[in-house]
């Protein structure tokens, strides 16, 4: 009985310890796992601070080389050739607050970062620094830029003061020429009619036996000519009378060979000199 009870104690001791073992094992896989799993989330935190670290570097790599094109003497800027310095300034404008922001991003990580991560801190200051730096390069440049596009303005101001002469002086001088050939077509042009007494006096060009005796009469039965071109007039008729006034020897009345009846003008100031209408009665 002794004997047995013994073995049960013994027994009972082993199962103990043996709990302890697996526990014991399972605390320190639970500690390695945990260190494990820190690690790599350190790893991956210091990643992307590098990453950030990076591409504030690459963007005043890029802020410097647009600040190496930008060369206030150039002679192009003389001539108001600007283009290529405002899309530069633009470029560093933008890049310059893309850095502000990475450089603040930084910050906040380094600020809820772990203890391991305080080494990047003197990294993250030395970046702001050199962007203060640029800060202060990027204002001296913009007022470098300021003083010169006075210049350009003021230049600009004088060219569009000209340009605005110019396109003052070609309208003036359209327009006095639009006036000077209105006023030339109206001397030059006179109106012509030829018709039958019945057909003159229905469109009261001809009334109680004179001609064009009011104003009252049908304009548009006219053809309109410019005198300095039309010389010779067709009255398409064996018989013609010319019935408006015109000075003699100013004008022939002749056949042609068809036996018709044209007027010849051998004086056109002179026939046109009385009145610029012509009328002419055929039958």
């Amino acid at each position: 009985m002794k004997k047995l009870l013994y073995l049960a104690v013994i027994a009972m001791t082993m199962i103990a310890c043996q709990e302890k073992k697996q526990d014991a094992e399972s605390a320190a896989q639970a500690t390695i796992d945990s260190l494990k799993a820190v690690n790599a989330n350190q790893a991956q935190e210091l990643e992307e601070f590098m990453g950030l670290i990076d591409q504030v570097n690459e963007g005043f790599r890029l802020i410097k080389e647009a600040e190496g094109r930008i060369d206030v003497r150039d002679a192009s800027v003389e001539k108001g050739n600007t283009q290529h310095i405002t899309e530069d300034m633009e470029f560093i404008q933008q890049t310059m607050k893309q850095n502000h922001e990475l450089i603040e991003q930084l910050k906040k990580k380094l600020s809820n970062s772990s203890k391991s991560m305080s080494s990047l801190a003197k990294q993250v200051k030395a970046l702001e620094q050199q962007m203060a730096e640029q800060d202060n390069r990027i204002q001296e440049l913009q007022t470098q830029l300021a003083e010169r596009d006075i210049v350009i303005e003021e230049q600009g101001k004088t060219i569009s003061k000209l340009n605005e002469n110019v396109s003052s002086l070609t309208t003036e001088n359209e327009e006095k020429a639009a006036q000077v050939a209105a006023q030339d077509k109206e001397l030059n042009t006179a109106w012509y009619v030829f018709g039958s007494k019945k057909e003159l006096k229905e469109q009261r060009i001809l009334t109680s036996g004179d001609v064009l005796k009011d104003g009252n009469f049908n304009k548009g039965y006219f053809t309109q000519i410019d005198i300095r071109h039309t010389k010779s007039i067709r009255t398409y008729s064996k018989s013609a009378k010319v019935l408006t006034s015109h000075p003699d020897g100013s004008y022939q009345l002749i056949k042609n060979d068809n036996k018709e009846y044209e007027i010849q003008i051998t004086d056109p100031a002179l026939f046109w000199s009385v009145s610029k209408y012509l009328v002419v009665q055929v039958k």
